[in-house]
């Protein structure tokens, strides 16, 4: 969801800044209390004092984030807050990792803290709702909101959930588990339906919110903005009572995602108990009617303001202030939170001839380059967007950790998107420039047709349309005709950019190279390389649908011999060590749209030139999954995935590149060779249909997606699952199983050794797969079942124990519509990735 960001006032920002740092930051410990016949009794007694009107009024949220109050019942207004990486709605925060970054901490005592410590942080600010945690699975690494998701596992998505949810909730503020469900893409949100078995969606896609609801206790669950099956999620009664009511005994709050509801009856009758961000729908001149003629009961009303005020009086609201002003908005426990994510998180995928950690002794200059050096990207974009207080980015994390000892030199190493726009100059039919070289055409009409209103431009960046918003609203269609000269023979990048949902094409000699659909909230630059001839001119022609009052399009052409600061190559061959930090950031990943699977318009070309600069070049990745590597992985030696680490991740990156800590984090999902490797490729995008018809995204791949599908069907990534290096080693050993004959019901016990056989103290991720080779179904090869964190001194070993239930044995039987384990033999393996099992047996289920 989109929401303003509010921003505390000065005097309120002074207050918080100045409270002394000696005031205890202990966690608060205000848990919920159990339901009990008591509190449905004055439940009772609070919805007896409403009448219908109110009661329907209470049902849609007011002033974007808050339940409202009801005086005459003594409830009070309730306020919320997006998540899940910081309470970011009421002004500068925390900035803790993405959730990404938290699942490849792989560290639940983590999880917990970081939940405690962001529930503090809302209790400063008066929040009652955390709208967070966010667990749907990582399908592909282009759907924009992968990076606050906890993976490709739904049992590591589950334990990483549960911890959270627990964290939070703890300290008196409700937690809402969201998207529910199938929120695997942001392509056309608001109308894609996710088209899913049965099985597939018990197996893969719900049992993170199911631990949500039926471990952590969660209390809010938040629905989200497509279709399940052709039905939209917020008045889909399979997902919403049939599974959530019924079969997990959800009693908290379903809620909508911001204006994702789209009927009145469908929402009412189907679960939703508040739509949010106010009742468009649900409301009293839509649903009076509705339940004067029958279509709505009014027991349904009362069902759905039962748990919002069943909710409250168990969290206290009623009976205490939200807001704990003694607790500082800007916290050293956050901070210690933020720096231990990213500690553990940051995952080193190549370190060929171990060129890491770097010796101080031996670096006596660094050089960084690349837009992610500076300034600091803590996460991603859309409603998790948080503005830290602070925040190290890589180049000063390293300078500020080295001192004066070692230099650090910068270059960004490319220009803006705005410099390669005003810096285009292109010409008329003649060749000549001037300040009517580019040709606008307006249409009453997006198909082009028909006689055009002319006029002229000198260059298009930020084209505005001069058209009032009622008149955009109308579909005209813009066509810019231009030509531009190359005064080069060569490779050029042609870059252009729109927002929202405006739609364009661009067509140059003739050929049609960049197309952007109206499918999303907003877009991101696209670019194509082509080659031209010096003193050739190239024709233009870009047609430009607008569909925002904010339209704006820019583009802009540029020789790839501009792209790359000359600079870059002379600092990089100065440097002992170069840095380049590439990847995404909270305008080019985020929530509205997918991103790109290639990396940004000249990233590649710069991990090239320093690389060829220097030997010792290291690669640090932010983004929200895998990208395209093909072309540069075997030019570096070393590869680092730091996701979005939050408001300490460059400091975090220093003590990790000069060895002060040992690289931790492990993948929590597959990282693919291709896009084309990925068990999804094929299924992705929508099925084609006609306009006005809703879209469909088969999840044809079934339960085989990530690893299931590499380790199953013999395919082999570029890391797996799981994998991520440290600087020291680790060796698994002891293996044994018990009982080796048990019953389905369990428990069976797991036993293993892990000791540290390398030189420096470090930790692993000692991970527990199961096969169930007699299965009367196809299954996958192995699925995780279990895992830990060991943290070992050089030498030193660690017995682990982990325990099987009959849950971690079964899968879906859609004839029975429950969970089945078939007897027979089953295989144990343990290791460190979903490739790296060097320890197997076998067990018997009778």
């Amino acid at each position: 969801m989109f929401t303003q960001l509010f921003r505390l006032s000065a005097a309120v920002l002074s207050l918080a800044l100045a409270a002394p740092l000696t005031l205890s930051q202990q966690p608060i410990n205000d848990p919920p209390v159990p339901d009990s016949p008591a509190i449905e009794q004055r439940v009772d007694a609070t919805i007896s004092k409403l009448t219908l009107q109110q009661k329907l009024e209470l049902i849609g949220g007011e002033d974007s984030m808050f339940i409202r109050a009801e005086p005459a019942a003594g409830f009070p207004r309730l306020k919320m807050s997006d998540g899940p990486f910081g309470v970011r709605t009421w002004g500068p925060d925390t900035a803790y990792a993405a959730g990404l970054a938290l699942a490849a901490s792989w560290d639940p005592d983590l999880v917990r803290e970081m939940g405690v410590s962001i529930a503090d942080d809302a209790r400063a600010r008066g929040v009652n709702f955390l709208l967070a945690p966010a667990v749907d699975i990582y399908r592909a690494p282009m759907a924009g909101r992968s990076f606050e998701y906890f993976g490709e596992d739904p049992y590591l998505a589950g334990h990483t959930a549960v911890p959270y949810i627990e964290g939070v909730q703890s300290q008196g503020v409700v937690a809402t588990v969201k998207h529910f469900a199938l929120n695997n893409q942001e392509y056309d949100r608001h109308n894609v339906s996710s088209d899913v078995d049965e099985r597939t969606l018990r197996e893969i896609y719900l049992p993170a919110f199911e631990d949500a609801v039926k471990i952590a206790h969660v209390g809010a669950v938040m629905n989200s903005y497509n279709l399940v099956n052709g039905v939209h999620a917020s008045e889909n009664k399979h997902l919403n009572i049939d599974i959530l009511r019924k079969d997990w005994g959800f009693k908290g709050i379903l809620m909508s995602d911001w204006t994702s509801v789209y009927s009145a009856v469908g929402p009412a009758n189907n679960g939703l108990d508040l739509e949010m961000p106010y009742g468009e729908f649900m409301n009293p001149k839509n649903l009076l009617p509705a339940i004067k003629s029958g279509k709505v009961n009014e027991a349904t009303i009362d069902q759905k303001v039962r748990r919002i005020f069943r909710t409250a009086i168990r969290f206290h609201f009623l009976d205490r202030d939200q807001a704990i002003l003694s607790i500082p908005a800007y916290t050293q426990m956050g901070r210690d939170a933020s720096l231990r994510e990213a500690l553990e998180s940051i995952t080193l995928l190549k370190n060929d001839g171990h060129i890491l950690p770097l010796d101080e002794s031996n670096i006596h200059t660094i050089a960084v380059f690349g837009p992610d050096a500076w300034p600091a990207v803590p996460g991603g974009g859309g409603s998790s967007e948080v503005t830290p207080f602070q925040a190290s980015s890589f180049m000063t994390g390293l300078s500020d950790y080295l001192g004066k000892r070692v230099k650090v030199l910068y270059a960004r190493g490319l220009p803006t998107a705005k410099e390669v726009f005003t810096g285009t100059n292109f010409v008329d039919d003649s060749g000549k420039s001037g300040n009517k070289v580019v040709k606008v055409e307006v249409f009453d009409n997006h198909n082009f047709s028909g006689t055009p209103q002319v006029s002229y431009e000198s260059r298009l960046v930020g084209y505005h349309p001069q058209d009032s918003w009622l008149a955009l609203k109308q579909t005209k269609g813009y066509r810019f005709t231009t030509h531009f000269m190359p005064e080069t023979t060569g490779s050029y990048m042609v870059l252009a950019t729109a927002v929202g949902r405006d739609s364009y094409t661009v067509t140059v000699n003739g050929k049609k190279i960049l197309a952007q659909p109206n499918t999303g909230d907003r877009q991101y630059p696209l670019s194509a390389d082509l080659n031209f001839t010096a003193n050739q001119p190239v024709s233009v022609q870009v047609d430009y649908v607008p569909a925002a009052a904010q339209a704006r399009f820019s583009l802009g052409i540029r020789p790839m011999s501009d792209i790359i600061s000359p600079d870059v190559a002379k600092l990089a061959s100065l440097a002992d060590a170069a840095v380049v930090a590439v990847g995404f950031n909270a305008s080019t990943e985020a929530e509205g749209s997918d991103r790109s699977y290639q990396l940004p318009w000249g990233l590649e070309e710069l991990i090239e030139a320093v690389s060829a600069a220097n030997k010792k070049t290291i690669v640090t990745l932010t983004a929200g999954g895998g990208v395209a590597t093909a072309n540069w992985i075997n030019k570096v030696p070393v590869f680092l995935h730091n996701y979005y680490p939050g408001e300490e991740g460059g400091k975090a990156f220093a003590e990790i590149l000069f060895g002060q800590h040992s690289p931790e984090g492990h993948l929590p999902f597959s990282f693919a060779k291709s896009w084309e490797q990925n068990p999804t490729h094929d299924n992705y995008y929508p099925a084609p249909h006609a306009p006005g018809q809703t879209p469909h995204v088969k999840y044809a791949e079934g339960v085989y997606i990530g690893y299931r599908y590499y380790t199953s069907k013999h395919v082999e990534p570029l890391y797996p699952f799981g994998f991520g290096l440290s600087y020291t080693t680790f060796r698994f050993s002891n293996l044994k199983v018990s009982p080796e004959a048990a019953s389905a019901d369990g428990p069976i016990t797991v036993s293993f050794d892990v000791t540290n056989t390398g030189q420096r103290k470090g930790a692993d991720v000692a991970q527990l797969y199961v096969g169930d080779p007699s299965a009367k179904i196809d299954r996958p090869v192995r699925e995780l079942k279990g895992y830990k964190k060991v943290r070992l001194e050089p030498g030193k070993a660690e017995h682990v124990t982990l325990t099987l239930n009959r849950r971690s044995l079964s899968y879906w039987d859609t004839a029975s519509n429950n969970w089945r384990v078939d007897p027979g033999k089953f295989v144990v393996y343990v290791g460190d990735s979903s490739e790296h099992t060097p320890l197997e047996t076998n067990f018997e289920v009778r």
